[in-house]
C-alpha cells in the first residue's frame, strides 16, 4: 500500500487552518472590547478581504474536499508536503508573535482603537508588518501542500492583491496617526522581509 501524500498535504493544510483560527480567537475576542476609533473600511478594502480570503481559504477548501478542479491536479512529493508543513509552521509561529505584540490593537482590517499606540516591540523591531509576513508565508506554502495547480497559488495571487491594494494605505493612516514616530520606525524598519524588504 502507497503513502497518500495527496491526503496529507489536506490535512496538514487543513490542521494549520484550525490552528490559525484558535491562535486568533482570543485576541479577537480582545480587541472586539476596545472601540475603533478610526477605519478605512473602502470599497477596495472590502473587495482585497474576499479576494484574499478566496485565495487563502475558500478555493483551496473547494479542492480539498471536492477535488475540483481536478484538471489541474498534479503528483503530490513529500518532499514539498514538508517543505509546507515547515513554511506553515513557521507562518503560524510569526501570527502568534504577532498578536502577542499588538494585544488588543489588532485588528483584521484598516482600523485604529481608541487609545491606539504604535507598537514596534516583539517582532515589530524586525518588520513593520509581520502579520503580512505570516500570510505570505501562508501563500507560500500553500502550492507545497496542496497538489493542485489553481489551489495551489491561489492564495499567491489572493493575498498579493491584498498586500499591494492595502501596505500603502495602512502605511498613510499610520503615519497620519503617529506622525515623526512612525517616519522614524519606518526609517529602521523594513516591511516584511527583516533587512531586504
Amino acid at each position: 500500500m502507497q503513502f497518500d501524500w495527496e491526503l496529507t498535504g489536506k490535512i496538514v493544510w487543513c490542521l494549520c487552518l484550525v490552528a490559525w483560527a484558535l491562535i486568533r480567537w482570543v485576541p479577537n475576542r480582545r480587541s472586539r472590547k476596545v472601540k475603533i476609533a478610526a477605519t478605512s473600511r473602502t470599497l477596495s478594502e472590502r473587495f482585497s478581504m474576499t479576494v484574499s480570503w478566496l485565495g487563502l481559504g475558500g478555493v483551496p477548501a473547494v479542492w480539498v474536499f471536492t477535488g475540483f478542479p481536478a484538471a489541474f491536479d498534479h503528483a503530490a512529493n513529500p518532499i514539498l508536503v514538508v517543505l509546507g508543513l515547515i513554511i506553515f509552521a513557521i507562518s503560524l509561529r510569526l501570527f502568534r508573535l504577532t498578536h502577542k505584540a499588538l494585544g488588543a490593537m489588532w485588528s483584521h482590517s484598516l482600523d485604529l482603537r481608541e487609545n491606539h499606540k504604535l507598537v514596534t516591540s516583539g517582532i515589530y523591531e524586525k518588520v513593520r508588518h509581520p502579520m503580512y509576513s505570516a500570510f505570505w508565508l501562508w501563500a507560500l506554502a500553500q502550492p507545497f501542500l496542496l497538489a493542485n495547480w489553481i489551489a495551489g497559488f491561489s492564495g499567491i495571487v489572493g493575498f498579493g492583491i491584498l498586500y499591494f491594494l492595502r501596505v500603502g494605505q495602512e502605511e498613510a493612516m499610520m503615519e497620519q496617526r503617529f506622525g515623526e514616530d512612525y517616519r522614524v520606525y519606518r526609517t529602521r524598519t523594513k516591511r516584511v522581509v527583516p533587512g531586504i524588504y
